[in-house]
């Protein structure tokens, strides 16, 4: 494993770390190699996975949830593409 183990970081450790590797996640699948990829890949799992018991009542946006994005396709739908046309 790369890094410290996500259950020995503490609450501002493991955010910084999980904004570190996503602001890092678009250049390593474009550019790094597939065994950069996977460590990332692996890492990124282990933080999110932490973060996720350390907060299993997280707020949840409604736009978030699958309800709400078939809210919004709906609200799409309903306006015209050309208002006034």
């Amino acid at each position: 494993m790369t890094g410290v183990e996500p259950n020995r970081l503490d609450d501002q450790q493991l955010m910084k770390e999980l904004e570190n590797i996503h602001r890092t996640r678009h250049d390593t699948l474009l550019y790094g190699s597939n065994d950069a990829l996977r460590v990332h890949n692996d890492r990124m799992a282990q933080l999110e996975g932490e973060y996720l018991r350390r907060h299993p009542r997280r707020p949840v946006a409604a736009g978030r949830t699958r309800e709400g994005a078939r809210e919004r396709s709906g609200a799409d739908r309903a306006t015209p593409a050309n208002p006034g046309a």
